[in-house]
This record gives structure tokens, sequence and C-alpha cells, in this order.
């Protein structure tokens, strides 16, 4: 019982410590202080990202994105959108603003 305890403890203190330093990101921090416009993340949606993930985001040569918003993290779907970390899924340079637009259009998916 005790170890068990011991490691949700050192499991719980490793991800706060995770999302700490990905919080001190200042390009992350950016995006999160801002308010996203999801009619604007869809534009950006489909210019961008609906050649692989469909124009409904439901999967073509991507995975499908529909309710990404509740498998992963808000920090984590900016770092694989900026990192392009699956290949062949490219890098993608977005402003704060426009990041937090297409997070917004994401979380309606």
């Amino acid at each position: 019982m005790l170890i068990a305890l011991a490691i949700g403890l050192v499991t719980g203190l490793t991800l706060l410590g995770i999302h700490q330093v990905q919080m001190s990101d200042p390009y992350v921090r950016q995006v999160m202080e801002l308010v996203g416009d999801p009619e604007q993340g869809k534009a950006i949606f489909v210019m961008n990202c609906s050649g692989c993930h469909g124009l409904d985001g439901a999967g073509e040569v991507g995975p499908s994105l529909w309710r990404v918003s509740d498998r992963r993290s808000q920090i984590s779907l900016i770092h694989q959108i900026t990192s392009g970390r699956t290949p062949p899924m490219p890098k993608f340079q977005a402003s704060p603003a426009e990041m937090a637009d297409l997070l917004s259009f994401l979380n309606t998916l």
C-alpha cells in the first residue's frame, strides 16, 4: 500500500513538473492567455490541416481529430502542432492568436 502511494506521489509530482516547464514556454503562455475564435480557427484548419485530417476532422491520411480535446491537453496539442512530432505531419508555425483560434476550433470537434 505504501509503495503504491509513493509511486502515485512521484508520478503526480513529475507530471506537475512537466506542466510547469511547458507553461514556462513564452509561446505556450501567450497562446493559453488568449481566447480563440472558432470560426477563424476553422478557416486556419481548412487551409492548413484538412488535406490530411479531412474537412470535418474525421481523418484521412492523418488521424481523426474528433474529440481530440478530450484526449489531449491544450499544451500537448500546441506542441504537437508546432513540432509536427509524428511524421508526415509538418511543423506549423502559427502566431499565438492563430494557435488560440485553431485550438478553439479543435475544441468544437
